[in-house]
């Protein structure tokens, strides 16, 4: 699917039939036992010069959120291990930052690359916008998947972010792919956005060659001092009808259920990965949002007779 007629047809289809049609395809790209767990780390908080509504890190906000210094390569390292023996594949790393700039930090984000490579994990970082250098050095030192949001639809964006364009976040997802890295690429939802703006970003993730390998699905965690704070919650079945609508556009992806889990209720999550959700982060805290507890993931994959750990040699994608 390519145009917003053939998402939106997709989209409006019965819920009992959208739901069916997405498990199939589902299964037939993937194990729907294997839903992969990814571990997030803010290795640089607050602080940022992006004025992104829904962000507790903005500089712009009066939020509460302290500005931390990049963390040493030495923490970062411990920190993966832990991920690493708590089962996650994919270790994720995530700063504050409107860009990056070359120099002693830059090459201490490669030595970090580097460093969860040797673990044997995959390495994801979220850095801000890059240049084609920058995104050649990641390549090079190893990165797996760079994770760069588009947030919403084009015509909603400038109602998020006045700091930086639609455009600027297409340019680097082109450097990421021109380096060879993977794109992990998605969108927040309940930020006043509708239906069809949902549907209008899946068709911008459906025109970036080769699509992205990744799509978060996040739903907003309001943060008091944003101007998202009192954003109404999303639809349960609005949600459930986007994770469908994303399994079947794009069935090779893997679709990632991302922050607001824990305002989800089991039975929530459980219909999302039968609609074709298969990766979630796992760990207490998603960069500066709450996150269900490691424990709780593992308890409700039990009750619904998944494997409790990734499965052996399992991509985090």
């Amino acid at each position: 699917m390519k145009t917003l007629d053939e998402f939106r047809r997709v989209y409006e289809t019965p819920l009992l039939d959208l739901l069916f049609q997405a498990a199939e395809v589902h299964r037939r790209h993937h194990d729907p036992a294997d839903i992969q767990r990814c571990a997030l780390l803010s290795i640089k908080t607050g602080g940022c010069a992006e004025d992104c509504g829904y962000c507790a890190q903005s500089a712009h906000f009066q939020t509460g959120v302290p500005a931390t210094p990049l963390m040493s390569l030495e923490e970062v390292r411990e920190r993966a291990a832990q991920a690493k023996e708590l089962g996650a594949t994919r270790f994720c790393m995530g700063t504050a930052w409107r860009e990056p700039k070359d120099g002693p930090q830059f090459d201490r984000i490669l030595d970090m690359v580097r460093a969860v490579r040797a673990l044997g994990m995959e390495a994801c970082v979220t850095l801000g916008m890059l240049t084609d250098a920058q995104a050649r050095r990641l390549a090079e030192a190893g990165l797996t998947a760079y994770n760069h949001n588009l947030d919403t639809s084009r015509r909603h964006y400038p109602n998020i972010v006045s700091t930086r364009t639609y455009d600027d976040r297409l340019r680097t997802l082109r450097a990421v792919q021109n380096a060879g890295i993977a794109v992990c690429c998605g969108g927040i939802l309940g930020m006043g956005e509708n239906e069809e703006d949902r549907l209008m970003l899946l068709v911008e993730l459906a025109q970036l060659d080769p699509p992205p390998e990744s799509i978060p699905i996040n739903c907003l965690v309001p943060i008091r001092g944003t101007p998202l704070q009192d954003a109404a919650p999303v639809d349960s079945l609005e949600l459930v009808r986007l994770v469908a609508t994303t399994r079947i556009g794009f069935p090779k992806a893997r679709v990632r259920l991302s922050a607001g889990r824990d305002r989800m209720s089991r039975e929530l999550q459980v219909l999302c990965f039968f609609a074709g959700a298969n990766s979630i982060f796992f760990g207490d805290k998603l960069l500066t949002a709450p996150n269900p507890s490691a424990s709780d993931d593992a308890a409700l994959f039990r009750e619904i007779g998944l494997p409790a750990a990734p499965q052996p040699g399992s991509p985090c994608l």
